[in-house]
């Protein structure tokens, strides 16, 4: 639950007449609590409330259970359908009956009982696919969710009316409520519940049903997921603008349930249904029916503007994404892969080849006095000479190589199934590309060479790890250096620390 308003807070438990928890449903609870609880008890304290027991009965015989036979007694009811969906009834009926009295002054009374009928039935609904052993907790659960709006209007009256004055749809109305009061009706309903004594089980769903994602415990988050999903099936049938719930429950379905959007229709349909015959069991006002068919037709110009935003924004996200990737990846200046994308390339590389058994090269290419390029022409043009060079190397590249910026001046080519004379001749061909024709900068035309160690990771290489093909290859860009520059040196593991010219 979050941290609530410390005013507000104490305003709502000194509020003299906040919603409480019915006497027969205080009673049948305490008794369901102890461990060796007699039924008979327990039918016995129903039955002495006629009107709760024909309610009951009624409903126990009504399709929403799907009872063949007759349940004619609570007793019988006891025992064909167990202590829980009694005590579920319980607690719906005579808090329904006691609440619905309340007339509040904030909020559209109406709304508010149409939108937790709704849910409870849609918390029945999907719990019989997805968890059958909770249904009865969903269906309770779902019904009180958002009984904080009735203790907030007690307590806020005008100031809370307010806030429901200034939202389009319930899924707007927590964020309001934090904005405004510090706290929202899924904390305080929370609260309350915990105040009645209710389980866990229906209290921690209840304060979650707007932010299942906070809820550590699996099976409790299973439950606050259900509630949640609950209350966006409910907003098809309440909110005046359909389409982005009815897309919201599409979506979760899909998602987390693996139920198409088709079966998510069926679904939504069969609700809509349900829910006519289960308000009128809790004597509950929904005004005039409306079939989630109708519902469809009026939301379906909206649903397809929203799933072509959807997909618009899908799409510029997915080219934010690789926006950047290529960002983490890429060099800013060079347009050459970094030199995180360099280690972790080489490390892939190197483990496959030995794995493999195939041989992999690596090229290292030094601009030749760079250091006197910046000195005397300035940085923005040595930033110009390695641009253009980096646009060389890449085109050396072939489709499975790595063109690589590996730090400074120096550039780099992993080629993978490569031999030795075949990365030498690669090497040869950049050298004598860059040396042909000076760079281009502004008016200026800068005679550039390179000099370029290769190294070979093959089976008589000796080479245990990427790191030492580095050192090989930087031992033969050392020796390409000290032979005079603009040239080739190849590592040879039988005349190393020696270096052979390549042919």
């Amino acid at each position: 639950m979050m941290s609530m308003n410390e005013e507000l807070a104490n305003r709502i438990k000194q509020c003299p007449n906040l919603p409480s928890l019915p006497t027969i449903a205080v009673q049948v609870l305490d008794l369901a609590q102890k461990p060796d609880v007699d039924i008979t008890q327990i039918a016995g304290l129903i039955s002495k409330d006629p009107a709760l027991s024909g309610r009951i009965l009624r409903t126990v015989n009504s399709s929403f259970y799907g009872r063949s036979q007759n349940v004619a007694t609570i007793s019988h009811a006891l025992v064909i359908l167990g202590l829980q969906s009694v005590k579920t009834l319980v607690l719906g009926f005579s808090l329904v009956t006691h609440l619905n009295q309340e007339k509040p002054r904030g909020f559209k009374h109406l709304t508010y009982w149409k939108r937790s009928i709704y849910a409870a039935t849609a918390a029945r609904a999907i719990a019989a696919r997805v968890a059958p052993d909770k249904q009865e907790e969903a269906f309770l659960a779902a019904l009180l969710q958002d009984i904080g709006m009735l203790v907030l209007d007690r307590v806020l009256a005008e100031e809370y009316g307010q806030v429901h004055a200034e939202i389009k749809s319930h899924a707007q109305l927590p964020q309001a409520e934090e904005a405004t009061f510090g706290t929202n009706h899924a904390a305080v309903g929370e609260m309350l519940t915990t105040q009645w004594k209710l389980p866990p089980v229906l209290t921690v769903p209840i304060g979650a049903h707007h932010a299942p994602q906070k809820v550590a415990d699996g099976s409790m988050r299973k439950l606050a997921d259900l509630v949640s999903l609950s209350g966006i099936c409910a907003d098809v049938f309440v909110d005046e603008a359909a389409a982005e719930p009815i897309m919201r429950a599409r979506q979760i379905f899909n998602d987390s349930h693996q139920i198409s959007g088709t079966d998510c229709d069926s679904l939504l349909d069969d609700i809509g249904r349900s829910t006519r015959e289960v308000a009128s069991l809790f004597e509950i006002n929904i005004g005039s029916h409306v079939a989630f068919e109708d519902v469809l037709k009026r939301a379906n110009e909206a649903l397809v503007e929203l799933t072509l935003q959807t997909q618009q924004k899908a799409s510029e996200l997915q080219q934010q994404n690789q926006e950047l990737r290529h960002q983490a990846t890429t060099d800013p200046l060079t347009g050459l892969a970094n030199r995180g994308t360099f280690d972790q390339f080489l490390r892939e590389q190197f483990a496959a080849a030995l794995a493999s058994g195939k041989p992999l090269a690596l090229v290292m290419l030094d601009v030749d006095r760079f250091k006197n390029v910046n000195d005397r022409l300035g940085h923005q043009t040595g930033d110009a000479v390695l641009k253009t060079l980096g646009k060389l190397v890449k085109t050396a590249a072939r489709t499975a190589d790595l063109a690589a910026r590996y730090g400074g001046e120096e550039m780099a080519l992993i080629l993978p199934s490569t031999t030795r004379a075949t990365a030498a001749a690669i090497a040869e061909t950049l050298r004598r590309a860059v040396c042909a024709k000076p760079i281009a900068c502004g008016p200026q035309y800068i005679p550039v060479t390179v000099s370029l160690g290769v190294a070979t990771l093959e089976r008589s290489s000796g080479l245990k790890e990427a790191a030492h093909l580095i050192k090989a290859c930087d031992l033969a860009l050392y020796a390409a250096k000290n032979s005079g520059r603009n040239c080739v040196r190849v590592f040879s593991v039988k005349s190393s620390p020696a270096m052979v010219h390549a042919a």
